[in-house]
């Protein structure tokens, strides 16, 4: 665990005003051995179990990550591997904080063609490798961990996936990236020495940036779907800052109650914040069966997402 008492110790920064600007207590730092698919591993197992079947029975494994064990093989092959997944495919999806979103929507319509039965989606990121912990404005924000649904097609007479709205704007990629480490800047001394493999970001831009579009993804998605905020039992939205969050929610004519906000506890996991979201909502009897869940994110890219489900659990 990393508190902000911690990096009060690390860089010029103090509690009061990582509360006040992201809503941030403490996070949770992997280990120097546990590397992304260590976490995934451990999600997938915990899903599985609770679902009561084995991997032999998955079709597909997705895994939402900006943080790979390496560039290839994907992490998805680790994971199948460990887990003895025999016979089943599957791929990484970068999409950075709206990875989970994304990947949630790709299940869903492969379960939707009739293709597959159960997809698992899994969220998994180290951000503590990279990030820089000598630059205030981003070191306070990230926490790694890693967290995994499973998507399979409802039962008769019930709903499930609804629909979707996502979407990318290229031109805001400046203000949200890691420089260094692919075929535009590989690895150099140069790009070591001037810290180009860690997260850069212009803050005030991607703040601007996701609260007008987190809004304006989930009140179009419900529009489009004749419903409205009070049809809402739960809106599980990306952990990145707890006042983009309440802009949202407000914006949307949301109750704080129905708003999952665990962010105090983990900060920003990226692809791992809306399945530990989702599971802490569960544990806390927000979201039951039956239940409307509005899920949404915006990420580095940029990239926006929103997807309307009948909780089916």
């Amino acid at each position: 665990m990393l508190t902000n008492f911690d990096l009060e110790k690390m860089v010029d920064t103090s509690n009061e005003w990582i509360l006040e600007r992201t809503g941030i207590s403490e996070r949770r730092i992997a280990d120097p051995d546990i590397a992304t698919s260590d976490m995934a591993v451990e999600a997938a197992k915990a899903t599985l179990a609770q679902r009561g079947i084995g991997p032999e029975a998955l079709d597909a494994i997705l895994v939402c990550t900006v943080t790979p064990d390496m560039f290839f093989p994907s992490t998805a092959c680790l994971v199948q591997d460990r887990l003895g997944a025999k016979g089943v495919w599957g791929f990484d999806l970068i999409a950075a904080c709206s990875g989970f979103v994304y990947g949630l929507t790709t299940a869903a319509h492969l379960v939707a063609a009739g293709t597959h039965d159960r997809v698992l989606v899994i969220g998994a990121d180290t951000m503590s490798r990279i990030v820089d912990y000598t630059d205030r404005a981003t070191c306070v924000l990230f926490g790694d961990g890693a967290g995994a649904m499973l998507v399979e097609p409802a039962e008769n007479g019930e709903e499930g996936f609804i629909d979707f709205l996502n979407e990318i704007d290229g031109s805001g990629g400046e203000f949200l990236k890691m420089p260094a480490g692919g075929s535009r800047m590989p690895p150099s001394f140069e790009t070591v020495e001037k810290r180009l493999h860690y997260v850069h970001q212009d803050g005030q831009q991607v703040f601007k940036f996701a609260v007008r579009r987190m809004y304006e993804v989930c009140r179009d998605l419900l529009a489009r779907n004749n419903l409205t905020a009070n049809d809402v039992a739960a809106l599980i939205p990306h952990q990145a800052n707890r006042r983009i969050i309440v802009a949202t929610a407000e914006r949307l004519g949301l109750d704080c109650d129905r708003v999952i906000l665990n962010i105090d506890r983990y900060g920003n996991t990226t692809a791992a914040t809306i399945p530990l979201a989702t599971r802490d909502a569960i544990e806390a009897g927000k979201l039951k069966k039956g239940d409307l869940v509005l899920f949404a994110a915006v990420g580095a890219g940029y990239t926006v997402g929103a997807s309307l489900w009948r909780w089916s659990y």
